[in-house]
């Protein structure tokens, strides 16, 4: 068997990757994984497994470096089951992007060439950078993706292999059964557990996402139940439920408090009728549902703000994240000077003029807990495109809220404002704000929702301030000053303030 010489590894600290193996810390699980060259497996830094000598490991900064050296998964840790790096979503270079969009299936449907299109540079400059970084390239870390997926699918459901295959996004069964074989040292039938059994109905897919470090559903589930448009999203006590062009699908329920295999993660529930359509999801649902932050890491760097630390009592609340960045564009210009009530309310009524041949739905579900009999299959959140054509003086919102996104829409139909999956959150900041209507806040509240930037800041917001006043004590003009100190992490700062308003506030004593 091939065995890698850890070339790729200079970018990792050697002596502090092995400390962290060595205390079999968790915190540092998908951020590197653990290479023993004496029995050709890697792992997770957090692998209960008896550590290894120095010079038999090696440490390589993704999976698909450590599969392409020639190392298998190990079969006690699964690193396949490692939650995923934070850091990819956030890093606006090229091999950032470039992680990020194949972590999003951008090679599924077309090729490294394509890629390197959309990230305007050459292909060979492309794999040289990634080669360079991660030891590895864009065919590697997208076949990686593939094979994860594939296992999960193996152990958490009952779906036949070559569906599995298929699912995944391999041409062929037997693709699929050489690129198994070869990454696992075992077919895919000799891997399979037991499937679980199947809590619903026939037409639906349960799987459990793992997330890193404590994960607070009920927090998380407050704030998208709070906001779900109606027609297009439903909550009751326990699960939200979105549409989807290819069904549906449900995240939490009552059982998903300490859901995932290693006890912490998210239960989703898929009702679609295309399998395909599960690679594609799966990363959006982890980015919807920030699973990937270390909120303890972030909570510890805020806390640093002795004023702040109070709010903290518990984890910063998890930074949700977006279904379709044009749709929280749209939220936020129609969230502006209004209720969170009344901007949900508007925006059923814009899903609805999108598709006037359907019935709203509600967003009830106590009398009526089936799904399908709530939201009608096929409707979506308008594209910019159908928004235009949008009678929006139906809708009773102020004239300039309603020319601004038709700005907006005209805007991101014709290219002028960048809202992809390859776009960067800075310079989509700065052309938002060109658009009469649009101001600090309103591109703040996009670039932290539609882009998830952990430094994004929803410039005098209301409800920031009065916390800010009633928290901590300062007034608007302080908490500007004192808002840098909370750098790179004020995204979370301002969910947190959010958080401590949504109590009974306390007596007001400092200044006005």
């Amino acid at each position: 068997m091939p065995i890698g010489n850890g070339a790729n590894d200079r970018s990792l600290d050697h002596d502090a990757c092995y400390s962290a193996i060595s205390r079999r810390d968790s915190r540092f699980d998908g951020r590197f994984y653990t290479a023993v060259t004496s029995t050709g497996i890697f792992c997770r830094p957090s692998c209960p497994a008896r550590t290894p000598r120095p010079t038999n490991v090696r440490f390589y900064p993704h999976a698909a470096s450590a599969v392409e050296a020639g190392f298998r998964p190990c079969r006690r840790c699964r690193p396949e089951l490692a939650p995923g790096h934070r850091e990819w979503n956030r890093r606006q270079d090229l091999v950032g992007r470039a992680v990020n969009l194949i972590d999003q299936g951008a090679l599924d449907h077309q090729s490294v060439s394509d890629l390197a299109n959309r990230l305007c540079v050459s292909e060979r400059h492309l794999r040289r950078e990634l080669r360079a970084e991660l030891g590895t390239g864009p065919v590697q870390l997208a076949t990686t993706r593939r094979l994860w997926l594939a296992r999960t699918l193996l152990d958490q459901t009952s779906l036949p292999i070559s569906d599995i295959a298929f699912a995944a996004g391999f041409a062929s069964i037997r693709q699929f059964n050489d690129v198994f074989s070869k990454a696992f040292q075992a077919t895919p039938s000799e891997l399979r557990r037991r499937p679980r059994p199947n809590p619903n109905r026939p037409s639906s897919l349960v799987l459990q996402l793992p997330a890193r470090g404590a994960f607070n559903w009920p927090e998380l589930h407050r704030f998208l139940a709070y906001r779900a448009i109606d027609g297009l999203e439903m909550a009751d006590d326990t699960s939200f439920t979105r549409l989807l062009p290819e069904g549906s699908v449900t995240l939490g329920g009552p059982d998903s408090y300490n859901a995932g295999p290693d006890g912490v993660g998210l239960r989703v529930e898929f009702r679609v009728n295309d399998l395909g359509a599960l690679s594609q999801w799966i990363p959006v649902l982890r980015a919807v549902c920030d699973l990937d932050t270390d909120v303890g890491a972030v909570t510890d760097a805020l806390q640093a703000d002795r004023g702040l630390a109070t709010v903290l009592a518990q984890p910063v609340p998890r930074l949700p994240g977006a279904f379709d960045r044009f749709e929280i564009a749209v939220r936020a210009i129609v969230g502006q000077q209004v209720s969170v009530a009344s901007a949900r309310t508007t925006l059923g009524r814009l899903v609805a003029l999108a598709d006037p041949d359907s019935t709203s739905a509600r967003a009830n579900v106590d009398d009526q807990p089936n799904v399908d009999d709530q939201l009608e299959p096929g409707r979506r959140f308008p594209t910019p495109e159908q928004f235009l054509q949008l009678p929006l003086d139906e809708v009773g919102m102020p004239g300039q809220r309603r020319q601004t996104l038709r700005a907006l829409a005209q805007a991101v139909a014709d290219g002028t404002v960048d809202l992809t999956d390859d776009a960067k959150a800075d310079q989509a900041a700065e052309r938002l704000l060109t658009i009469r209507g649009i101001g600090p806040w309103t591109a703040g509240y996009i670039t932290m929702r539609a882009f998830q930037h952990p430094d994004a800041w929803p410039d005098n917001d209301l409800v920031v301030v009065q916390a800010a006043e009633q928290k901590l004590d300062i007034d608007r003009t302080e908490l500007t000053r004192r808002s840098d100190q909370w750098r790179p992490w004020r995204a979370y700062a301002a969910l947190a303030l959010w958080r401590s308003q949504s109590q009974p506030p306390a007596a007001k004593t400092g200044r006005k």
